[in-house]
């Protein structure tokens, strides 16, 4: 579709619509499931890497999906943040000890340490098998 008045072209991306998802955070609290908010989050964690924004939208859409697949009308936002965690450290290391440094609220260099020689010990895992 395009504006009559300035030309500008619009596109449509068309979803299934699902029941609406409360995320309920650690505090209690609860808010609907935001897409564009996991999304703002992957596009700074991934900044001047590789990882494109389709795949990004990608890892957010299997997200979606595995929430809907379970049925609750509800999920942890522990247990989103683990859904990313897992996609991220597939998709890119960089990118995923960035996103976990804020998810994981590092408070030193030791935590990223550790998440660094565990994603080492992943790689060494993964290369034995």
């Amino acid at each position: 579709r395009e504006c009559t008045n300035c030309q500008y072209r619009f596109t449509t991306y068309e979803r299934l619509e699902h029941p609406q998802i409360i995320v309920v955070k650690n505090n209690g609290n609860r808010e609907l499931f935001n897409r564009d908010k996991l999304l703002a989050g992957l596009y700074r964690a991934c900044e001047k890497t590789p990882v494109t924004s389709m795949q990004l939208e990608h890892l957010v859409s299997s997200i979606e999906q595995e929430i809907y697949a379970c049925g609750d009308q509800e999920v942890l936002s522990n247990k989103v943040g683990d859904m990313v965690m897992d996609r991220l450290a597939k998709l890119n290391e960089v990118a995923y000890v960035r996103f976990a440094s804020v998810y994981r609220r590092f408070k030193d260099i030791a935590g990223f340490e550790r998440e660094l020689m565990q994603i080492k010990e992943r790689k060494t895992t993964t290369v034995k098998v």
